[in-house]
């Protein structure tokens, strides 16, 4: 089965799934899907951009009963951004149900989302910490959860929030699915599938898929002395709607920033020295285009999903290849098309050739006047 309609569905999913622009599925859903429909657990390794929130929102609202006001789905993710645009998917595709999704997290007043689960509520996106505060003061009752979903579980452990899931997942019923997702697959991540899983099929996207077929990707020699000046010149030559340029540190988002800013180029920085609140605004004003990039750091970037970038620009080169898959991830969204330009110095080759080697990507050589 490749097509959302060859599958068992109620019509009124599926009307949501066409409204959000989803015909044929991805590699993770193809995979996916059928297992979870069936009331298998899964472990997922994908990037994001694959197609994974669709992949286990779907069979997740398959198996809501609207006639019981219990919640009976519950999604757990590292962040805040992450958490509602989780949300805002689900109810993109269940648009046409009556399920009601709610998404709760440390950014919104604890009181009124206390409020929020005075009505029903069958499923409910939130991050470890709030919805901690939200079982202990008995607001929020996950005993009649039918389907669990740990996202990006890798950045959760990085984040420390295995204490805090572990008490999530022990308030759940004995007899339910779960489905964890993670860009890697550790040893901790496997212990708490051994843990709180019944058999999990193990489903993968190849290397080959990771490798983003729908994203151009170039490589630009500079020298160290050169690379500001190059960056101009790129920005002056290419045709942007939005996009990423990507550091390595805090420090040299601020500095690119800086200097971008003061040539005239509309950008933000967005780092993990921010403020929630500071990141919230850097987002909006590109979401809105009111700047063409965000000058960001990898930490800074994780869990977003912003439509519509169309380029990605790495100031400099990631030292771990899977980082470089993930930048480029955040163009070429399921569907699209994007491009990925690398900025590479000598002292860089050897990173370089590391990404190359990880799959059988091809990047060309470009120039810019």
């Amino acid at each position: 089965m490749r097509r959302f309609d060859e599958l068992p569905l109620d019509p009124v999913i599926l009307k949501g799934i066409h409204k959000m622009g989803f015909r044929e599925m991805t590699p993770i859903q193809i995979e996916a899907v059928p297992l979870l429909l069936e009331g298998r657990d899964i472990i997922g390794q994908a990037q994001t951009g694959t197609g994974k929130t669709a992949a286990f929102s779907i069979p997740m609202l398959a198996k809501v009963d609207i006639n019981n006001p219990a919640t009976q789905g519950l999604v757990i993710a590292p962040t805040r951004e992450l958490a509602n645009q989780i949300a805002a998917h689900i109810r993109g595709i269940a648009k046409y149900t009556e399920t009601r999704v709610m998404c709760f997290h440390g950014g919104g007043k604890f009181e009124r989302q206390m409020g929020l689960l005075r009505y029903p509520s069958h499923i409910v996106v939130g991050t470890p910490g709030r919805l901690l505060d939200l079982i202990r003061t008995r607001a929020l009752d996950l005993g009649k959860v039918k389907t669990a979903v740990i996202d990006e579980a890798d950045k959760m452990l990085e984040m420390g929030f295995m204490r805090e899931m572990r008490n999530i997942l022990s308030q759940l019923p004995f007899v339910r699915q779960t489905s964890l997702w993670s860009a890697t697959i550790t040893d901790d991540i496997l212990e708490i599938s051994t843990r709180y899983m019944r058999h999990p099929r193990r489903v993968m996207v190849s290397k080959d898929e990771i490798a983003q077929e729908n994203v151009e990707q170039y490589v630009l020699e500079v020298s160290d002395e050169d690379r500001i000046s190059s960056l101009y010149r790129i920005l002056n030559e290419i045709e942007v709607d939005r996009g990423f340029i990507f550091c390595n540190t805090r420090e040299r988002v601020e500095e690119v920033s800086d200097a971008l800013k003061k040539e005239g180029y509309l950008v933000e920085a967005l780092h993990g020295g921010f403020t929630q609140n500071e990141r919230d605004q850097a987002l909006t004003k590109l979401q809105k285009r009111q700047v063409r990039f965000l000058v960001s750091t990898d930490v800074a970037s994780r869990g977003l999903d912003i439509k519509g970038i169309t380029h990605i620009i790495n100031y400099e080169v990631p030292e771990d290849p899977e980082v470089y898959f993930h930048r480029i991830g955040r163009t070429a969204r399921i569907g699209e098309i994007g491009e990925a330009i690398t900025l590479v110095s000598d002292r860089e080759v050897d990173y370089l050739q590391d990404i190359k080697e990880m799959t059988n990507t091809e990047m060309k050589k470009r120039e810019f006047s």
